[in-house]
Order: C-alpha cells, then structure tokens, then sequence
C-alpha cells in the first residue's frame, strides 16, 4: 500500500490535537469528572454530525458500529481515565504508547499483514520517546491502574484494526458519526451511575467542551478515520505519538512547565519512529510491485 505524504500530514493532525486534551482539560473544566467530560466529547460531537449526514446503519452495521464505538471510544477513554486518576501521567502515558506495539500483531491475525522486524522497531523506538517525554524516575505503579492503562491500549489497538477491515459505503464523516454517537451513548450509563452531578458549566467551560467534542472528537477523527482507510494500521498507530509529545510542548509553552534534554531525545525518538513506520509502507509497497511484475 502506497504510504503518501499528504494522507500521512493529514491523519498526524489528529493526535497533535488530542495532545491538547490536557491542557484544555485542566485549565478550562477542572471541576468536571473524566467520564462526563468523555461522554460529552463524544455524544454531542456525534449527534450533531448525524443531523448533518442524516443516514443511520443497517443491517449488520449496527452491531459493528457499536463494537467499534465502544473500543475507539466507551472502552479505551474510560480505561484512559481510570489510568490517569490511579497512576502518575507519565506511567499512563507510556502504558499507552504500547498500542502500537499490539496493533502490529492484531493486523497480522486480522488483515493478514507481516509482522517485519521494522515495525516492531519503529514501535519499540517510539515507546521509548514517549517513555523519555513524560516517565519521572519515581514513577509509582498501582496495579488496578496498570490493567486499565493496557486494556485502553488493547482496546484501541483493536478499534484501529477492525476500523480498516469494517470500511462501510459510507462518507468518513457519515462512518465518524455513526461511532462517535455510539461511543457516546455507551458512556451514558458509566456517567450516571459512577460520577457526581455535571456542575452548571460557565464560559470557559463551554469553550473547553466545544473545543473537545467539535475539533478534538467530529473534526480529528474524520482525519484518522481517513488515515486508517488509506494507510497501513501499524503505520497509522505510531502517529499516536505525537499526542504526548504535543502535551509536553504545550505544557512548555503556556504553563511553564520544564523541557528538559532527555524529553528534547524523546522528542526526536518519537518523529524517529514515525519516520521507520514509513519505511515500513515503502518496504510493502516494494514488495507489492516485485510480486506484480513476477506474474506471467
């Protein structure tokens, strides 16, 4: 499959916005609880763009669209949260950057694809930026928070591969809306019955939800969606890189937080890797037009 710059530009949005969640999560809805913010990022974000596409599933999409909105979205963002509130951030997140690392192998059981030794390196090198970015050296562990960290990133793991084997004849923006709202109606019963009442929000809480549900939620995943669609899955899953390293930069930037030399590494290991995922889609394509000219 041809690997393109501008497919491969176009998803990277995605998870260089995600990367913003905390920041907005923390300085514009502090008083709201993790799993009303997921169910708000999601449900609203999604029924707004079916009023726009005006098409439901049928038939066998039904089940499927509730499969991949509860692993893309109900599963992994409670697991997410239940991680981040239970461990340190920086444990969290590399528990998290291990996705990549499953994806190579659930798309070999699934799709088919070859697990080449490059692939699991770009993995490997990335997990380690990320380890690099945001691991404190007296990082504690608790073992319900690290189940949860590696089931959101199985979870996600299996949303990113069975997004590209489901592809329905659908617009990306119709295929985005049916998950999101099926995302977002799953976390329904998780927000009522384990989080406190939504408090009455203000301005600056209605920014943050707007900024998540409308660019972090409908707008970036139409652009993974799409890279998912065009681009080889194990390639795809290390662009989730960039999320935590957004984080840190933005953190820089606007609250002053340190950026030490060995998170600048991290940095450079992160776009390292992206760049061996690429090797990755250059090495299938080669062999793909060296298997077509052998053919009588």
């Amino acid at each position: 499959m041809k690997t393109r710059s501008p497919d491969l530009l176009l998803t990277a949005i995605a998870p260089v916005i995600w990367g913003s969640t905390y920041i907005v999560t923390t300085e514009f809805l502090p008083n709201f609880s993790p799993l009303t913010v997921a169910m708000l990022r999601a449900l609203p974000a999604g029924l707004l763009l079916l009023l726009i596409v005006r098409q439901i599933p049928t038939g066998i999409w039904w089940l499927r669209i509730f499969i991949l909105g509860a692993l893309n979205f109900s599963i992994f963002w409670c697991m997410l949260f239940i991680s981040a509130y239970r461990l340190p951030g920086g444990v969290a997140a590399t528990l998290g950057a291990i996705q990549p690392l499953i994806v190579v192998f659930i798309a070999a059981a699934l799709l088919g694809s070859t697990v080449r030794f490059i692939s699991v390196l770009a993995a490997v090198v990335g997990l380690a930026g990320v380890a690099l970015l945001v691991l404190a050296p007296n990082a504690a562990l608790d073992s319900i928070g690290v189940a949860a960290g590696l089931a959101g990133a199985v979870s996600m793991a299996f949303g990113t591969v069975l997004t590209r084997k489901w592809q329905p004849p659908v617009s990306l923006l119709t295929f985005t809306a049916w998950q999101l709202t099926a995302g977002g109606t799953l976390l329904i019963p998780a927000a009522l019955l384990f989080e406190p009442t939504m408090p009455i929000p203000t301005e600056a809480n209605l920014f943050g939800l707007v900024w998540l549900g409308l660019i972090g939620a409908a707008l970036t995943y139409v652009f993974w969606f799409r890279g998912i669609s065009r681009i080889e899955p194990a390639v795809v899953s290390l662009l989730g890189f960039l999320s935590p390293a957004t984080a840190v930069l933005l953190g820089w930037l606007f609250l002053n937080q340190s950026l030490t030399p060995l998170q600048i590494v991290g940095v450079v290991l992160v776009i390292g890797s992206i760049w061996l995922g690429q090797r990755t889609g250059r090495v299938s394509r080669e062999n793909g037009s060296a298997a077509a000219s052998a053919r009588p």
